[in-house]
């Protein structure tokens, strides 16, 4: 859970402008996700695309891969400006330093970056070494995030991770004195965890010196061990009354230190926000590169949901003989986009645009809608700006305001 890449030959224009972010949010920009799907294990909770290889990865025959696919859909997509890259997983710290050269060489090659381009590569702290974070540096990397998830050497290991709570500093220490900008993940909500407990933790990493802070409720996902042992009676977490106590006492330890929810689990100083989280978000355009990487591409004006085999070996299999591992290319109907923009856009505090959702799906929530959910505290409808928020209040129930707004969505 982490994740920032960079590009070869222009470390330093990128980096010293990577703190900016763009100040108009419907301006979403273009970015590449490259997702490296290995890791040294694999952690009970987690259902991301990732795969454990003990006997060794072949960098130089899925670099190979990669370049194609990036060759691939530069010849789809056409001349884009990046504004970010992002190298997620897996654990793209994994990789050699010159692997990352070589895709942002390619990355460059294919697209114009811009000056101020993110670029970011995420990180396990049990991989951190001082030597191979200067290697990504020179490599083009500007900005990293580090999957820490917890300061709690017991629950790290609860957790399956391989690092303890004195590497998770280190490896802080390392990125902070390697890149201008870094960010950390914690999970919260964990089994046996208090009140009392979670603000210790989190007043500890602010004290750190974070300045983006990622913190995630641990959610049972299907498929892992850990959900087997939840339907087992095994592993309890806290109940929804208990969750929602430490998620409002997430939103007030980082508001007073500064740290502004900018998106529901994604909190940073101004001006440290992630630009590739933010394109999400705002609905932007990306690449997906790498096995199981997601896109959102325009294709002569259509915008195109895009999925490349997950599986690495069948990925650069189908690389390899057809360029690209792409196995879903599906356009996206007016109303479709209508749905995503406004389930994305309604987890950042910005909100959502009523214009631009009326120019991409033809579509707005229905007045009745508005009006009972802003009488109910729980969105804000900004008509000067267009725009509605999510309250405080309604940050609780967020999947039960998109289902009701989207419900209602009606032709302009």
């Amino acid at each position: 859970m982490a994740a920032t890449p960079e590009v070869t030959g222009q470390p330093e224009t990128a980096s010293a402008a990577a703190t900016a972010v763009p100040q108009n949010p419907d301006a979403a920009g273009f970015g590449v996700y490259v997702h490296w799907p290995f890791c040294a294990s694999k952690c009970p909770y987690c259902d991301f695309n990732s795969h454990v290889r003990h006997g060794g990865i072949d960098q130089s025959a899925y670099l190979k891969g990669y370049l194609a696919e990036i060759r691939s859909l530069r010849q789809a997509i056409g001349p884009r400006d990046v504004t970010s890259i992002f190298f997620g997983g897996g654990t793209p710290s994994l990789m050699e330093p010159a692997t990352v050269a070589a895709i942002l060489d390619e990355i460059a090659n294919a697209w114009q970056l811009t000056t101020d381009a993110e670029i970011t590569l995420e990180a396990n702290p049990s991989s951190v070494e001082a030597g191979r974070f200067k290697g990504y540096r020179q490599a083009g990397i500007n900005r990293v995030s580090l999957g820490v998830q917890s300061l709690r050497d017991d629950d790290l290991r609860a957790l399956g991770r391989l690092h303890s709570v004195s590497e998770a500093r280190n490896a802080i220490e390392i990125a902070s004195n390697t890149f201008d900008r870094h960010s950390f993940d914690l999970i919260y909500a964990r089994p046996k965890q208090s009140a009392a407990d979670w603000e210790s933790e989190l007043t500890e990493a602010i004290a750190i010196g974070a300045r983006h802070l990622s913190l995630y409720q641990l959610t049972i996902e299907e498929g892992t061990p850990f959900a087997e042992l939840y339907n087992k009676g095994r592993l309890v977490i806290p109940a929804s009354q208990q969750a929602d106590e430490l998620f409002r006492l997430t939103r007030d330890i980082t508001a007073a230190n500064g740290l502004r929810a900018y998106e529901t689990s994604n909190h940073a100083q101004a001006g440290e926000e992630s630009r590739h989280n933010l394109l999400y978000w705002r609905y932007g355009e990306y690449a997906g590169i790498g096995p199981g990487a997601h896109g959102r591409i325009i294709v002569d004006g259509q915008r195109i949901a895009t999925s490349t085999e997950r599986m690495p070996e069948a990925w650069l299999e189908r690389v390899s003989t057809a360029g690209n591992g792409t196995i879903e290319r599906e356009t996206l109907a007016s109303p479709e986009q209508a749905d995503e923009l406004l389930m994305m856009s309604l987890r950042l505090s910005e909100g959502l645009n009523l214009d631009r959702l009326a120019k991409i799906g033809g579509l707005r929530p229905g007045e009745k809608s508005i009006a009972a959910l802003t009488d109910a505290d729980l969105i804000e409808h900004d008509v000067a700006t267009r725009r509605l928020r999510v309250t405080d209040a309604g940050s609780f129930v967020l999947n039960e305001i998109v289902l009701q707004l989207s419900a209602d969505l009606q032709p302009l």
